[in-house]
């Protein structure tokens, strides 16, 4: 099958920056490249995280909170159905109980049938448990309609979000994003989990100041207890991994490494076989976060949300294996849908007259709705091009659901505000980051929107180029790959989203090479006179074949523990002929 173009570029160090001269100078020009330019923020202490209060609306927020604590009133928190919502619901569950909430319950709308956010069929559902405040978390900015709802039922609401907003917002009784208008949080990337966390920051220091836990005889609350929460949402959303998210995530994988997280991560981590100590960011976006989010796409996020409230180890052990149970089955549906799809745009290069558009929509009546995100994610590593996948909304809703992913360059977002633009009532609905969005269609208007959509991707992409361009950060010599090298990389994150875990290029000879798992490449190559194990995940037609004799590979360092014993590995991104 047809691949896109890899181009391998190697990052760029700027000049005239000394960090600090007790760094190591590998760790030097890899922070440098990251346009990392004082050694300040390399500081992951909680003491640099900004003030809340610089927070919009964090003020009537506050102030909210407390009247509602004062008189004792009932407060429902509605969440997203993905692992940043859950967090959210639980961050916010936890911290509002701890500060003497009697009365704190949640929801999470089953997105079969209510779809995302604060609609008012979720504040009709929400009405039937009588609460006085409504709080969203990681939703509600973009919940005109649903808040509207609320409002005329004698609820007050308080939104908070970090997603985007549109030209109008909600009436609600305040409103905390930093992405809305006016705000002066420096951190516009924070996730929803890391609003929700700051919230409570403010809450605390505001009830301290008016002797609340005194009065109350309650133990004033250490909200750090809340932070592996906070990481796993962050890293899970990724969102990018600026100063602010980098403390917020590293302070969490401490906690979790020093086996301080709540129950349920580490039930989550035990059915996927981590163990912590050594847990770098990535183990909670491939390990911990597939198995939660697949509550939310199969079934109902409130299973992954149970887990991370869970008390004790066994109930929480139960839960975790519920949901590694569900995730394998999201796994099963994900590889049939990946491979019809893959069959679909094979028959399409088969048709000399046509081509794939530059902007991708794929549809088929039998997918699901809550694996289209991950599918159209995997096509655009493949396809290397804007995908957008779609599936029927369901039996509660019309229309059609799509779920979009995008590559660099391209505001996923802003395409789609501009389609809606162009095109007035093409789109029912739409939201979402630069990298992702979601969206809905009538089914008659699927046809119509694919051409839209692909107009407006060649119309913004212009003349870029499609071409995967992989940065990396040079060569390591042979007495580099080594564990000691590996072990340093993964404890100098966290790494993530615009902040990239470091990525290498050199030439080896292939040794040994064999198939493992169905679609994995386990290679032996040599660097210098020493083999160093290296392995590639889900390969594609050709590699296999290309892995012979001298190579060029892009890789990852990794620390391999296998029965206890830690060895170096190469985690394999792209291989060609050397």
């Amino acid at each position: 099958m047809h691949k896109e173009p890899v181009i391998i570029r190697q990052r760029e160090i700027p000049a005239g920056i000394d960090l600090d001269t007790d760094l190591d100078p590998l760790l030097q020009r890899i922070y440098l490249s990251r346009k990392i330019s004082s050694k300040d923020e390399l500081d992951y202490g909680l003491k640099n995280l900004p003030s809340p209060m610089l927070m919009k609306g964090m003020l009537e927020a506050v102030a909210l909170i407390t009247e509602v604590l004062e008189a004792d009133s009932k407060i429902l928190i509605i969440g997203d159905f993905d692992v940043d919502g859950a967090t959210s619901t639980c961050v916010m569950v936890k911290g509002l109980q701890a500060m003497g909430a009697s009365q704190v319950g949640f929801l999470v709308p089953d997105r079969f049938k209510f779809g995302y956010g604060l609609t008012p069929e979720i504040v009709e559902v929400a009405a039937q448990q009588s609460p006085d405040l409504i709080i969203t978390v990681d939703n509600g900015i973009a919940s005109i309609e649903g808040v509207a709802a609320a409002k005329e039922l004698g609820i007050r609401v308080l939104v908070t979000d970090h997603h985007l907003p549109g030209i109008e917002l909600p009436a609600a009784d305040a409103i905390i994003n930093p992405n809305q208008p006016g705000d002066s949080f420096p951190s516009k990337n924070i996730a929803g989990v890391g609003v929700a966390f700051y919230l409570l920051l403010a809450l605390r220091s505001s009830l301290r100041e008016n002797n609340w836990f005194a009065r109350q005889q309650l133990a004033e609350p250490n909200l750090a207890e809340l932070l592996d929460l906070v990481a796993l949402g962050t890293v899970a959303d990724v969102v990018p991994l600026d100063h602010v998210n980098r403390i917020l995530v590293k302070q969490g994988l401490a906690r979790i490494n020093n086996s301080m997280a709540c129950a349920g991560i580490l039930a989550l981590l035990d059915v996927a076989n981590r163990k912590p100590g050594n847990l770098a960011a990535s183990d909670l976006g491939f390990a911990v976060a597939p198995r939660l989010n697949a509550a939310g796409r199969i079934e109902n996020m409130a299973i992954g949300i149970e887990c991370l409230l869970a008390e004790d180890d066994e109930n929480a052990h139960q839960i975790a294996a519920r949901l590694d149970s569900i995730n394998m089955e999201r796994r099963a549906i994900e590889g049939e849908m990946k491979k019809q799809a893959l069959n679909d745009l094979k028959k399409i290069q088969l048709n000399e007259e046509m081509d794939i558009p530059l902007g991708l929509c794929i549809y088929d009546q039998n997918w699901h709705q809550g694996i289209i995100g991950i599918l159209a994610a995997r096509i655009k590593e493949r396809f290397h091009r804007p995908v957008i996948a779609f599936a029927p909304a369901g039996e509660e809703q019309e229309g059609l659901k799509g779920s979009a992913r995008s590559i660099p360059g391209l505001h996923i977002r802003d395409v789609l505000d501009a389609v809606a633009t162009r095109h007035p009532g093409l789109i029912t609905r739409f939201g979402g980051h630069a990298m992702a969005a979601g969206l809905s269609l009538q089914h008659d208007s699927y046809e119509s929107f694919r051409h839209a959509f692909n107009e407006e991707v060649e119309r913004q992409l212009g003349d870029m180029p499609l071409e995967k361009v992989l940065l990396t950060d040079g060569e390591l010599d042979a007495s580099e790959l080594h564990l000691a090298t590996a072990m340093l990389l993964r404890q100098s994150g966290p790494w993530g989203q615009l902040f990239p875990e470091p990525l290498f290029e050199g030439d080896f000879d292939v040794i040994d090479k064999r198939i493992v798992g169905k679609s994995h490449l386990k290679m032996q190559l040599s660097a210098g006179d020493r083999p160093i194990d290296a392995i590639m995940f889900n390969i594609r037609d050709g590699d296999e074949s290309m892995a012979r004799g001298k190579v060029r590979v892009v890789y990852k360092l990794d620390v391999n523990e296998f029965r206890g014993r830690k060895s170096v590995q190469l985690m394999v991104e792209h291989l060609q002929p050397g």
